[in-house]
């Protein structure tokens, strides 16, 4: 058995502290979500659990979409290998459970640029007019978009540049068009370096809710799907910067992708020619 680390967990509750630090509140509130499910299946603690718990608790979450399947045993499989590598279980379970292989549905949420562009053209409100060109013309996530300040924002040239703090702790800085640039500029008014740039009506920072209710307001006035979401921008983004011929690796250094292979994840959705079409029917 592994010695436990000094400091490290001495329960369930003070492993799960360890395990979510630093990672983002939407991260650990869907994370928490997954493991209580677990434990609530097989009525045992982290430490007590057996692969045949795991296969049970796999078999009851059957019901669910399969990217959820994929989410909930990919972080029941990552608090099991934390729980081991610090000590607090004997043996990582997880190990052997794979995660179900699902189909890739990206190229379903990627949006044709005249519909981003229906979507701006029927937006009349300047604040949500510039948060959907924003999370288009940058590819930012949409807590990239929450956290940004007006410090963040900072003249280049011609245009801007905007500077975010991303996923896993990286900081990345994204160059903006003239004309998304002088959009940001007129709707910034007297607003102080440290003041957030998107707020609500009660003078409050937007949160992720807020912001993926006004996209959906605005996908439902073009005429587009009830399941448009913030992130169908970043993945339009990234699809039509390169099908205008932007280097894959200028994309993935944008959107801030820790691999090159999630990038080409577009290139895959959206191929630009196929054996089919050489065929003679």
């Amino acid at each position: 058995m592994q010695a436990i680390i000094p400091g490290g967990a001495t329960n369930d509750e003070a492993l799960l502290r360890l395990w979510l630090h630093n990672r983002s509140v939407h991260t650990q509130k869907a994370y928490i979500n997954d493991v209580a499910k677990l434990l609530a299946v097989t009525g045992k603690t982290i430490r007590e659990l057996t692969l045949s718990d795991l296969q049970s608790f796999a078999d009851a979450i059957v019901g669910y979409a399969p990217s959820t399947q994929s989410r909930m045993i990919a972080a029941v499989k990552s608090v099991l290998a934390f729980a081991h590598e610090t000590g607090y279980a004997p043996f990582n379970v997880g190990v052997a459970v794979r995660v179900p292989k699902r189909k890739d549905t990206l190229s379903e949420r990627i949006l044709t640029e005249a519909a981003v562009q229906r979507m701006l053209a029927l937006e009349t409100n300047t604040r949500n007019h510039l948060i959907i060109r924003l999370l288009y013309a940058s590819g930012i996530r949409c807590a990239e978009l929450c956290g940004l300040q007006w410090k963040d924002v900072v003249e280049r040239g011609e245009a801007g540049q905007i500077t975010v703090y991303g996923k896993g702790g990286k900081t990345r800085a994204i160059l903006l068009t003239p004309a998304t640039w002088d959009e940001m500029q007129q709707f910034r008014g007297e607003y102080g370096l440290e003041e957030p740039v998107f707020i609500s009506r009660k003078r409050m920072p937007l949160d992720a809710s807020q912001v993926r209710r006004i996209v959906k307001a605005a996908a439902k006035r073009a005429g587009l799907p009830a399941t448009v979401s913030p992130h169908w921008l970043r993945h339009s983004h990234g699809t039509h910067a390169l099908d205008r011929g932007s280097p894959i690796s200028l994309v993935q250094a944008t959107l801030g992708h820790a691999n090159v292979a999630t990038t080409g994840r577009y290139l895959h959705a959206r191929p630009h020619d196929s054996s089919a079409r050489y065929l003679p029917i």
